[in-house]
């Protein structure tokens, strides 16, 4: 068991950031950017799939990302996140320090070492046990550092070799974008504790190739231990990291009534009403009891970047109305 000391972190201030997972057309596109932004969220992120993943197809990130930080003016676009093993890291840093110039800075670049088995399958990529690809990731996590800061950038693992590339262009301001890794399990979560300046808790089991949303990793202690473990990979440096999660929002009068119905709906029966009103990552209540259920578990678990799906993103508006800055 972790025991938190929120005194061992910063108060960094409340942003969220938007998913978005519904993708139809340029104009529609050009739209939810601009809402995005009129709302107050800080970032407009995507996930990376080349096949149809949660019910829905996605554009290619880069590109769709370009496009969004161009019809606006201070919105920052990211991925949630990028799947490693896709992309040469090289090539994805050429690309990244394409957007984030062009863009004026407003680039983060999310990462994880892939998961969706049956994706890899689809494209014909091998999918690695789990260890490998994280190995793979963490010589990435290295080299975008490299790439992404450096004039000449050589390079010598076990995955990756690079000798004498010049990188062009550097990013806004020559300064890399910040990296946001997505981590659940211990090994995960000691890398992006070491190597992340966000860490996006994840609160899904992906271990098994496939999504199984299993209720124990919500729970508050669950949460606890992942968050000690990123402690444990991020040492000294453990105060500057930025903790993330994707939550999920009900907007009610009756707390109660929703956690007990949501226990009967999902048949968690190992998962008590108190211990659903507990987790860190759900929200359920008045405008009022969420702000400070939010600015609570920010002094709890040092939580103060949230990202919701682009479907509750008009109802978690008015949260961000009074907490995005503070």
């Amino acid at each position: 068991m972790h025991e938190f000391n929120v005194g061992m972190t910063l108060r960094h201030k409340f942003r969220f950031g938007v998913l978005v997972e519904n993708m139809t057309t340029r104009e529609a596109w050009v739209a939810k950017a601009r809402r995005i932004e009129a709302l107050g969220y800080s970032t407009l992120l995507m996930r990376d799939h080349f096949v149809p993943a949660f019910g829905s197809a996605t554009f290619a990130p880069i590109a769709a990302l370009a496009v969004a930080a161009e019809v606006t003016e201070s919105l920052l676009v990211g991925t949630l996140v990028i799947d490693n093993d896709f992309r040469h890291p090289a090539v994805l840093a050429k690309e990244v320090a394409t957007l984030d110039l062009l863009s004026g800075g407003r680039f983060e670049l999310g990462l994880g070492a892939g998961w969706l088995e049956s994706e890899y399958q689809q494209l014909g990529v091998k999918f690695d046990p789990a260890g490998v690809r994280i190995e793979r990731l963490e010589e990435a996590l290295q080299l975008f550092k490299k790439l992404l800061s450096a004039d000449v950038v050589s390079f010598a693992g076990d995955h990756y070799q690079l000798d004498n590339l010049k990188p062009f262009p550097q990013p806004h301001a020559r300064r890399r974008p910040r990296i946001l890794v997505g981590a659940g399990k211990k090994r995960m979560c000691r890398l992006a504790g070491r190597e992340a300046d966000i860490v996006s808790l994840m609160t899904v089991d992906t271990s098994s190739g496939v999504m199984v949303a299993d209720p124990a990793e919500l729970l508050a202690e669950s949460v606890r231990t992942k968050i000690g473990w990123v402690r444990e990979g991020a040492g000294d440096r453990f105060p500057q990291i930025e903790l993330s999660t994707t939550m999920s929002i009900t907007v009610t009068r009756d707390r109660r009534r929703v956690a007990t119905e949501l226990v009967e709906a999902q048949h968690w029966a190992d998962v008590s009403v108190e211990g659903v009103l507990e987790m860190p990552s759900r929200f359920i209540g008045s405008v009022d009891e969420i702000v400070d259920q939010m600015r609570a578990r920010r002094d709890e678990y040092g939580f103060s970047y949230y990202i919701v799906n682009d479907k509750a993103m008009e109802m978690c508006a008015p949260i961000v109305a009074v907490l995005a800055g503070s």
